[in-house]
């Protein structure tokens, strides 16, 4: 069949939850047998979410081939199981640095270049996803209508709708909101969010209303009266135990069914999605908690989502809930790190970048090490761990990252006062851009056999992308996503190996350090890739899942 096109646009105020319902959408679609992508296009004139602050924008998600991109991909790939590209996100800056490079190329023959119709087609181009088959693209737009940054976006999805015809949908998310003084959920915001997309050139096919408390056909009916659409196509999105309720919900009230009925595709009988719902009933049943703390800088729930996400599904599979909390990895000290952590059954010790909060980082690694607290470093946690060893097993007191010498001097034996037990490597030195210039995106790695990672990594089905896969000497191989600038220094590989901090995890190419463990301990390891990114609903992430079961049997 001809390539559908779902638009998802959001109305009255931002955080509603596209990305959720984007997501639903997908794996809806995708458990009808149809095959699926969903891209995020942003306003934003960044080229991509690399340099942004986590309290602006949250995590900073990472595709296989390397791009740096919303966290809503995220969600797109948890709930779905696809695997994005760059080509899944788009900014503004994106979209402009394209036409501009082509217009210093010569490509227009002159022309004027404008927002309509040079920034309008390249959008378009982008949003028709040409160069690949799916039966559906589903497009989220960032942001809220209304706002000057998404007016060209909007007109370009005015424009689509004409084009394709009956091949496109839009359906457009508001607000409903409940004032408890007056006892009465309000539909104006959404009536006025509609009409000013109409005012855009496009009428909503679907609205689906976000709300806190549950609206009756009345109030649908309403809604569907001053807004033009059918009351079949007003669904609403109630809070939810967990996001992963979503997708059956909008399941329930026919959501799939009546985008298909608009498409004018038969809809045919109701997918029963039973590996999903024996995941939620899973997540019902769970009854028992396991504490885990979270050692880093950012206080804000988005900047660690795909790691809170992948231990939540770690501990649904191990029949467990997963018990959270925050530790501000500037506030630990030696004195205060006991009671910090105390009471945690195990550590996650966070990603990041910055000098800020990392002697924190390493005050919890040293406390969990010497106390066998099961422990799991992830990038830059990996490598606080790395330097923690250093200092306080094989005597290095001044070890440390390149990135905290200012200046920045040669390792040790190069005329140094420190040793880099964390360098860059020799391409990075002369780099002085900062977006886009770290190892990002998929490399493979080689597991020593009968490490714990290893064990780890041997548990997941062979049907997965977390699969062991053997190399051309047979060699245990995964492939992880990468992003950061600095590695472990092989300089002093021998002596970690000797001192008990094992290296059981290798770049075949560049013969980089990807995982330490001790062995001795009950769980300690530190990854120098983001496993979180792999972890989606039905494929738990196999260290996520190893680690909770340590954390739990640590507990019993």
């Amino acid at each position: 069949m001809n390539t559908k096109y779902i638009f998802v646009t959001g109305g009255v105020v931002s955080s509603l939850g596209k990305g959720i319902i984007s997501a639903s959408i997908g794996k809806l679609l995708l458990a009808r047998g149809y095959k699926v992508t969903i891209q995020k296009f942003d306003p934003y004139i960044n080229i991509d979410p690399g340099t942004l602050n986590p309290y602006e924008h949250g995590e900073c998600y990472v595709t296989e081939d390397g791009m740096e991109t919303d966290l809503d991909l995220g969600h797109y790939e948890r709930f779905t199981g696809i695997r994005t590209t760059r080509d899944n996100s788009i900014t503004t800056g994106r979209i402009y640095k394209t036409v501009i490079d082509r217009e210093r190329h010569g490509d227009y023959l002159g022309k004027t270049i404008q927002v309509v119709p040079h920034i309008t087609d390249e959008i378009k181009r982008r949003m028709l996803r040409e160069e690949a088959t799916f039966d559906f693209v589903i497009t989220e737009v960032g942001g809220t209508i209304g706002d000057i940054e998404s007016a060209p976006f909007m007109e370009a999805i005015r424009q689509l709708r004409w084009e394709l015809g009956r091949n496109a949908v839009c359906v457009h998310l508001t607000y409903v909101p409940y004032l408890k003084a007056a006892d009465e959920l309000k539909t104006k915001p959404t009536q006025h969010s509609v009409k000013e997309l109409q005012s855009m050139g496009i009428q909503p096919d679907i609205l689906v209303l976000r709300t806190e408390r549950h609206l009756d056909d009345t109030m649908r009916l309403k809604v569907a009266s001053f807004c033009n659409v059918d009351l079949e196509c007003v669904v609403q999105s109630e809070d939810m135990p967990s996001i992963y309720e979503v997708p059956v919900n909008m399941q329930r009230q026919g959501l799939d069914a009546a985008i298909l009925r608009k498409i004018g595709i038969p809809v045919g009988e109701t997918p029963a999605m039973k590996p999903w719902h024996d995941f939620l009933e899973k997540q019902r049943n769970a009854s028992r908690e396991v504490h885990i703390g979270l050692v880093g800088k950012y206080d804000l729930q988005d900047a660690y989502k795909s790691i809170r996400e992948s231990l939540n599904l770690a501990g649904i599979y191990n029949d467990v809930k997963t018990k959270i909390h925050f530790v501000n990895s500037q506030d630990l000290t030696t004195d205060n790190v006991a009671a910090q952590l105390n009471g945690m059954a195990g550590i996650i010790i966070c990603p990041g970048f910055g000098q800020r909060g990392i002697e924190g980082k390493i005050i919890a690694a040293e406390y969990t090490r010497s106390h066998d607290i099961p422990t799991f470093g992830i990038c830059l946690g990996m490598q606080m761990m790395v330097i923690e060893f250093a200092r306080n097993v094989l005597g290095y007191k001044d070890a440390t990252s390149r990135e905290s010498l200012t200046p920045d001097p040669s390792p040790k034996g190069e005329g140094s006062d420190y040793h880099c037990v964390i360098d860059l490597m020799e391409e990075q030195k002369n780099i002085t851009q900062m977006g886009g210039t770290m190892r990002l995106g998929a490399y493979d790695c080689e597991l020593k056999e009968g490490s714990k990672t290893f064990e780890a990594y041997s548990q997941a089905k062979l049907s997965t992308p977390l699969a062991l896969r053997r190399g051309v000497g047979g060699e245990a191989v995964i492939s992880e996503r990468h992003r950061h600038r600095y590695e472990f220094n092989n300089q002093y590989r021998d002596e970690y190996e000797a001192a008990g901090m094992k290296c059981v995890g290798i770049n075949p190419d560049a013969d980089l350090v990807e995982i330490v463990e001790i062995p001795e301990k009950r769980w300690y390891i530190g990854t120098q890739f983001h496993p979180e990114y792999s972890s989606t609903v039905l494929h738990p992430h196999p260290l996520f899942m190893s680690f909770i079961k340590a954390c739990i049997d640590g507990k019993s």
